[in-house]
């Protein structure tokens, strides 16, 4: 099994930008598909992105696509995700998870997931 931690949360406001990363230790980091999650207080788990194991394609929910970018360094065993032109309602605990099997835009696709870093954009 792959473990895998966030950071880079953080108390921002409307417009502005952070990077938010992963770091992944134990089994092979480069051979996974990783993506990035959200949930909001009383709202169900959301895919905002995915990138596959060798970083050829990225897949972004409509509503961060043109705003985050996704990218990996399979160096370092760590992904990524810059958010840009952050607004309130990107306000959600952000996850990041090792893909398994299925669709990339389904929590239920990924076998492991980190413990969660908070985003909270104020207007």
């Amino acid at each position: 099994q792959v473990q895998l931690v966030e950071s880079g949360g953080g108390l921002v406001q409307s417009g502005d930008s952070l990077r938010l990363s992963c770091a992944a230790s134990g089994r092979i980091f480069s051979n996974y598909n990783m993506g990035w999650f959200r949930q909001a207080p009383g709202k169900e788990r959301e895919f905002v992105s995915a990138i596959s194991w060798y970083s050829s394609s990225t897949y972004y929910a409509d509503s961060v696509k043109g705003r985050f970018t996704i990218s990996r360094d399979n160096a370092k065993n760590t992904v990524y995700l810059q958010m840009n032109s952050l607004k309130p309602e990107d306000t959600a605990v952000y996850y990041c998870a090792a893909h398994f099997t299925g669709s990339f835009y389904s929590p239920l696709s990924y076998h492991t997931w980190g413990q969660g870093t908070q985003v909270t954009v104020s207007s």
